[in-house]
């Protein structure tokens, strides 16, 4: 069966804050000069926002950029952000406060909001669509459509109704392609296209390695006295300690509205033990004092699970390649040193919806977008990466203090001016040593009322995927984890899943199998990147399956 196509100017892969910023950009200067464009926005999630998960403190500039009367207009930021708390915990049951003065000021967050990154998207998506954008939920795009001459052509969605032996059910429906003058990829932290346009084009030829963390947030709704709306607290230290080496990862409790507090852990993927569970090391960090003492009597409303890029501008690599741009976090504009990337994300799109009415004006069309290097160059966004581009580099060469007297130096003395560059060219794939090199850790067992198992967290999420369909967590050699991973690093997936998606079984002979639980997958992306062989490969599955945040 043939697939249909569609010719439209702008195709958008990913509904989240940069793709949503570069519609309504476009929508919003298109009808402000009287031309007409066509943009779709294809969202792989059932709905706008039901993939996105963030912390999330917000810094609204961008979104006053794109609505300067958003609060007229019902945009979702509802809690300001009231008083800043940071502490250091040098163990299991003690912490230090650090006083205001020696926080570094990226760390400093007064009028910043706390809030559902997920709401936020839906109201842009609500504003997209009545500029003029046609969203399409539950669309997931594939494939990579090209030219004759190698540019982007467009997107291709995946199949319908393909069983998981890949024959045709009798629901099959062939994909849809989306043919358009640009397509931009805003799928987010370690999309699957964009890493094919990277490797394709080499887009990353100049920069360092991307370097990831893994983020684990719930939703808790608490006792009304241990709540204190607008705070916002951070932790460094444990449980991120002794066996961890992950000096850059840190703790986050936000109150938010209505007795509520998103509640999370943060892990570097550089991290050198093998029988490190993020999972369980969040389980555990919750049982702290600081942070029990909130949460203790409340209800676990929500659970799910992220990779987010940590490189900074060092890690980012060129956005433009012919017939389109990758922007966001699918190119990594995150500002660690912030630990914001929503913000950056929505200035990428800006920038990008910007240089495609430049390019669209032009007489002959130019298949590469040239000129938004030279915008990125000159923006805002790019000195706000560039102040904090050592931040990573920094914590992964000196560890935790060292690494943040170098961030107080840079942030709150030079302001970002320190003159020197710091590099890190390693992977955080190759970071794992051998599991018989390094300590077993024993974590305890979840009591069901702080601490929880895998399965009814991931419950929490909403995650649904079509049984029978083909696997979307795709092995590229199956001998591989029981040959290799097993013998070398205890086959690592088993804890580096926050899903509980991998494992290895035995049979009745004795011999091992490994089983991929693919239902059970929150497209967190840990899997692709911390991988020490590269042998598992992300590939989206049919569209609207995944999680289902409500209000992540």
């Amino acid at each position: 069966m043939q697939r249909e196509s569609m010719a439209i100017d702008v195709a958008i892969v990913g509904a989240g804050p940069a793709g949503l910023a570069t519609a309504c950009r476009l929508l919003q200067k298109a009808r402000a000069t009287g031309k007409e464009i066509t943009v779709c926005v294809l969202e792989k999630g059932s709905e706008v926002g039901a993939h996105i998960l963030s912390g999330a403190v917000f810094e609204s500039s961008a979104l006053e950029e794109l609505f300067p009367d958003w609060k007229d207009e019902g945009a979702p930021l509802i809690t300001e952000v009231k008083k800043d708390e940071v502490y250091y915990l040098p163990n299991g049951g003690s912490s230090v406060k650090f006083p205001n003065f020696i926080v570094p000021k990226s760390m400093q967050n007064h009028g910043n909001f706390i809030i559902s990154l997920g709401n936020l998207c839906r109201w842009l998506g609500e504003k997209a669509t009545e500029l003029g954008a046609e969203i399409f939920p539950g669309f997931a795009a594939a494939e990579i459509l090209y030219n004759e001459d190698g540019s982007v052509k467009g997107v291709a969605t995946g199949d319908m109704g393909v069983d998981a032996g890949g024959k045709q059910k009798a629901s099959y429906e062939p994909g849809f392609e989306f043919h358009a003058k640009y397509t931009i990829f805003a799928e987010g932290c370690r999309g699957h296209l964009g890493k094919e346009l990277i490797d394709k084009y080499s887009l990353d030829a100049n920069c360092d390695p991307q370097h990831y963390g893994i983020g684990i947030k719930e939703v808790w709704e608490i006792p009304s006295d241990q709540h204190e709306e607008g705070l916002v607290l951070h932790t460094a230290g444990y449980p991120m300690i002794k066996n961890s080496q992950a000096p850059s990862s840190g703790g986050f409790l936000y109150h938010t509205q209505n007795n509520q507090v998103s509640l999370g852990l943060i892990m570097d993927l550089s991290y050198s033990n093998p029988h490190i569970s993020p999972f369980d090391e969040f389980q555990k960090f919750k049982h702290h004092p600081l942070i029990k003492n909130i949460i203790a009597g409340g209800k676990r409303l929500s659970y799910g699970a992220r990779a987010l890029v940590k490189g900074g501008l060092n890690s980012l690599p060129e956005m433009s390649f012919p017939g389109g741009l990758l922007i966001g976090c699918d190119a990594g504009t995150l500002n660690a040193a912030k630990i914001k990337g929503s913000h950056t994300a929505m200035w990428s799109g800006i920038l990008a919806a910007d240089s495609i009415l430049e390019g669209m004006s032009a007489n002959d069309c130019p298949a590469k977008l040239s000129g938004f290097n030279q915008r990125f160059k000159n923006s805002e966004l790019y000195k706000e990466l560039h102040r904090a581009r050592n931040f990573t580099a920094g914590f992964h060469k000196f560890g935790f203090w060292l690494g943040s007297a170098l961030v107080f130096i840079e942030q709150n003395i030079f302001f970002g001016r320190f003159p020197i560059t710091l590099h890190d060219r390693s992977e955080d794939h190759c970071q794992l040593k051998p599991a018989s090199e390094c300590p077993q850790i024993d974590y305890p067992k979840p009591d069901g009322e702080i601490s929880f198992d895998k399965l009814s967290s991931v419950f929490l999420s909403n995650t649904n995927h079509a049984e029978d369909q083909p696997c979307h967590l795709q092995l590229r050699n199956s001998s591989v984890p029981i040959a290799v991973n097993l013998p070398e690093y205890d086959e690592p997936a088993q804890r580096y899943c926050p899903a509980g998606v991998y494992e290895v079984v035995e049979n009745d002979t004795g011999d091992k199998k490994f089983v991929i639980n693919s239902q059970n997958c929150v497209h967190c992306k840990t899997c692709d990147i911390k991988d020490p062989s590269q042998n598992i490969s992300w590939v989206v599955p049919e569209g609207g399956g995944g999680p289902n945040y409500s209000s992540m």
